[in-house]
């Protein structure tokens, strides 16, 4: 039996431009990385943080951990390790809140992931629904006198 697959081929860094394939590429390969930067914060304990702007520039998608704020505070905070402090001197989130805050921020990822696999879905579907009313407008373009002894006929 013969293979009918190529297999995973090598892709030729350069910008997309059929705008589809680009969305379709964008989608894939941030939650591709978005996954990778969740993986480096659980194995290594690093605060990583990501921010994605759509190839239409309409959408913002970002992961952080343990938050986007948080990593961006402490790259304008000159890199300073200390954890913020309120008025008191205390810690601003307490461990619990901490967890609290990690679950909510790893919820929000999945749910982003999904609803790109989704959008991804909703793509496909638009696009066979399309062929199919392009193949029906054939079908009546070619017999369409046929289709118009049909629809003269009773049926009483």
């Amino acid at each position: 039996m013969a293979r009918t697959s190529r297999g995973r081929q090598r892709v030729e860094m350069a910008k997309i431009e059929n705008k589809s394939h680009l969305e379709v590429t964008f989608s894939k390969r941030r939650a591709g990385l978005f996954k990778k930067a969740s993986e480096l914060s659980t194995l290594c304990g690093a605060d990583v943080g990501i921010i994605a702007f759509s190839p239409s520039e309409k959408k913002v998608f970002s992961f952080g951990h343990p938050s986007v704020e948080a990593v961006v505070e402490r790259v304008l905070g000159e890199n300073n390790p200390a954890p913020p402090v309120n008025e008191t001197g205390g810690r601003v989130l307490a461990a619990t809140e901490q967890f609290i805050e990690d679950h909510r921020n790893a919820r929000v990822q999945e749910l982003n992931m999904e609803l790109t696999r989704l959008e991804a879905i909703f793509e496909l579907e638009k696009k066979r629904g399309e062929a199919i009313d392009r193949a029906v407008e054939a079908n009546r373009e070619a017999h369409g006198w046929l289709r118009g002894f049909y629809d003269d006929l009773s049926f009483q």
